[in-house]
């Protein structure tokens, strides 16, 4: 399965990921790949979690640009 991610570096230079299709799904790294290579276990185990809870293992996301 393919899930869009968003990555960031925050503060204090760490890289932070975020699977917006699973609520609560984020990880981090000291790098870039540590941080997509974690999200990969956290996807994995948020999506077992959601399944054992009888949740729907995905929420509907979209993405929309907005001019300001």
């Amino acid at each position: 399965m393919k899930f869009p991610v968003t990555i960031e570096r925050d503060e204090d230079g760490i890289w932070v990921v975020e699977c917006p299709s699973i609520p609560g799904c984020v990880s981090q790294g000291k790098t870039k790949e540590e941080a997509v290579e974690n999200v990969r276990d956290a996807i994995r185990l948020c999506l077992e979690v959601r399944a054992e809870q009888g949740l729907p293992l995905t929420v509907e996301t979209r993405q929309v640009e907005v001019t300001v």
